[in-house]
């Protein structure tokens, strides 16, 4: 696992690809795991790589509140692509204990650890605490959208042209992207940000799935608090 060298423009890509559906690099809270990888990466990304960017200036904004965020701080080795190797100093050091590298949020049947439980209720209480200290704070979210077409000949454009006409109190379209479902037939990935009082993934679905000359379904492929 890891992120190469963040400090180099071509590995900083590879956090850019891992931001494009995540808000955070754990969880759906900032924690000690964003500290290890902002540390790494020292200074703001370029422009066009717009998720480490958008991830980077929000970090920025918990300065002060770095030492209390939940989790705790690791080799930087430990999070990321489970493809990418760490080439900072620090990982090749901390290769050799790659393999007490386990699973610590998951039991052998698979469920939910004590420790995963233990971090997710630090990470709500962390969440309630700062709403109650600021009563004016937006609960929003990050939700990234697999919409399939009905085939190759499809119109993604259009389709996608069709989805971004869907304007509500609260919502923002952000990037999007195609990948490749199979048989020539690609799928788009978009990217939006919705106050979650305002919008829901259900009048998202509504809304989006009417388009039905482009639009054969559409799943939420990953959410994140902000």
């Amino acid at each position: 696992m890891g992120f190469g060298d963040p400090k180099s423009p071509a590995d900083l890509q590879v956090l850019n690809n891992y931001l494009a559906d995540k808000s955070y690099i754990e969880w759906y809270m900032p924690s000690k795991a964003d500290v290890a990888v902002f540390e790494a990466v020292s200074s703001p990304p370029l422009a066009n790589l717009c998720h480490a960017l958008r991830w980077y200036s929000h970090i920025t904004s918990y300065e002060k509140e770095k030492a209390s965020l939940s989790g705790v701080k690791k080799a930087l080795g430990k999070y990321g692509p489970a493809k990418v190797a760490d080439t900072t100093e620090s990982g090749a050091t901390d290769s050799k204990d790659n393999n007490d590298d386990i699973d610590r949020f998951r039991s052998e049947e698979g469920e939910e650890s004590e420790e995963a439980k233990r971090l997710r209720e630090e990470c709500l209480a962390q969440y309630e605490s700062k709403k109650a200290q600021n009563p004016d704070l937006v609960a929003k979210s990050s939700i990234l959208l697999d919409v399939k077409p009905w085939d190759s000949d499809t119109d993604i454009a259009k389709l996608e042209e069709c989805i971004r006409s869907v304007q509500e109190d609260g919502l923002v379209w952000e990037s999007s992207k195609l990948v490749l479902v199979g048989y020539g037939i690609k799928k788009l990935q978009i990217q939006c940000v919705v106050e979650d009082d305002k919008v829901g993934t259900d009048m998202l679905e509504e809304q989006i799935t009417a388009f039905d000359e482009y639009v054969q379904s559409m799943v939420v492929a990953a959410f994140n608090k902000i």
